[in-house]
């Protein structure tokens, strides 16, 4: 037997699977007819206290609820053979949305979003389904957010190639920052609108920051090329032509650990690069000289020593090796999300051995070793060697 209570549980779960379709004014769900488990003859007779109760609770619902709303309570007669004709509540028919979000208190809320979605397909009626699915943020933002949502679309319509930086935008009432917490929304709007692909930057028409290279200079002859700078951030684009001739790059992962670097004839640093060290493909000037590459002793270190030899053949490392790593075990920390491959394709073989011993959890599972962590003077005494060897000046 279903209590009121038991009703709004069951509205509120159909309103959070469909509210989507709710909003955009489907009838396919209406009405919506709840069955409140009339009992069996024996049933009653073994808990009549409990269908009493059941009974007179609707009774109370009915008497206070249905003048103020279009649900309907259907009763029923039951013939029963002992307890005669009675009269019990069957089942519960809501006819719209509005009936059901009043019975899980949403109604001030639905009325605003219904509001909102209205205003939004109005102007562009190829939202209606895009729209629907942003139940929460018409929710919860506050109407002055909602409004510059319709202007910052509008205008990035109005001007689709801009070609503006996302903070230049000239909208009424957005300061620089607002493009930036609302760009997902705002991107996928206009996507739909103008049916491309969904790319923040290309879709609204607008100007990609400038990716920056941070290299420092490490050899005082070089940085007279310079000016006598020696940490720089350049855009790629620069880099490709900024030639000063090194004879030695080393690709640090880690920016404190670059900073630390001390001079060192004819070499440079390249720093933090993460993943995208694709734009090394970019600087010809790169293919001609020494490479050294030092990183994490993890998995997602060798994963990156891997990737830039795609792009780098001839690509060395230093200091990711087992001797470096079983001689910082105390301080080893755990690596959150291990690289998933079960092994890397540019990797040479001690390279690759030590890769799968990290994955198989040799020492412990999900071990890593920062790079910061090494003892610095025993690091760069091995960084020089290494420089020396194969060609250091």
């Amino acid at each position: 037997m279903k209590l009121p209570n038991d009703v709004k549980k069951i509205i509120l779960h159909k309103f959070q699977r469909h509210h989507q379709t709710w909003l955009k004014g489907s009838n396919d769900l209406w009405p919506l007819i709840i069955n409140l488990d009339v009992p069996a003859e024996k049933q009653v007779l073994d808990q009549k206290e409990g269908v009493r109760s059941w009974i007179a609770e609707w009774r109370a619902w009915e008497s206070g609820h249905s003048k103020q709303d279009n649900n309907s309570l259907v009763w029923s007669e039951r013939n029963w053979r002992i307890l005669g004709t009675q009269k019990v509540p069957e089942k519960l028919v809501i006819n719209k949305a509005e009936e059901a979000v009043l019975w899980i208190g949403k109604s001030k809320e639905w009325s605003s979003v219904v509001t909102r979605y209205k205003t939004i397909i109005a102007k562009w009626q190829v939202l209606t389904d895009t729209a629907a699915k942003h139940y929460k943020f018409f929710s919860i933002c506050n109407e002055t957010d909602f409004l510059l949502l319709l202007k910052v679309v509008k205008w990035i319509c109005d001007n689709p190639n801009s070609n503006l930086y996302p903070r230049q935008l000239p909208v009424e009432g957005i300061d620089s920052k607002w493009l930036e917490s609302h760009k997902r929304i705002v991107s996928e709007f206009v996507s739909v609108i103008k049916n491309e692909p969904n790319d923040f930057i290309k879709v609204c028409g607008l100007k990609t920051l400038p990716q920056l290279m941070r290299m420092r200079i490490l050899d005082p002859h070089l940085r007279n090329k310079t000016g006598g700078l020696c940490d720089i951030s350049i855009p790629w684009e620069e880099a490709e032509k900024f030639d000063i001739n090194p004879s030695c790059v080393f690709i640090v992962e880690n920016q404190q650990s670059a900073l630390a670097f001390h001079d060192l004839q004819g070499s440079v640093v390249i720093m933090g690069l993460g993943y995208g060290v694709e734009n090394l493909d970019r600087l010809a000037w790169l293919k001609s000289v020494r490479c050294i590459y030092w990183g994490d002793i993890d998995t997602h270190g060798f994963s990156i020593l891997s990737r830039t030899r795609k792009y780098l053949p001839k690509l060395e490392s230093i200091l990711m090796d087992e001797e470096t790593l079983l001689e910082h075990k105390n301080l080893w920390v755990k690596e959150e999300k291990p690289c998933a491959a079960a092994e890397l394709p540019n990797l040479t073989h001690d390279e690759q051995k030590l890769y799968k011993a990290l994955k198989s959890g040799i020492w412990g599972q999900n071990i890593r070793l920062e790079q910061e962590r090494i003892c610095w003077d025993k690091a760069w005494k091995i960084i020089e060697r290494g420089y020396l060897h194969n060609g250091g000046n």
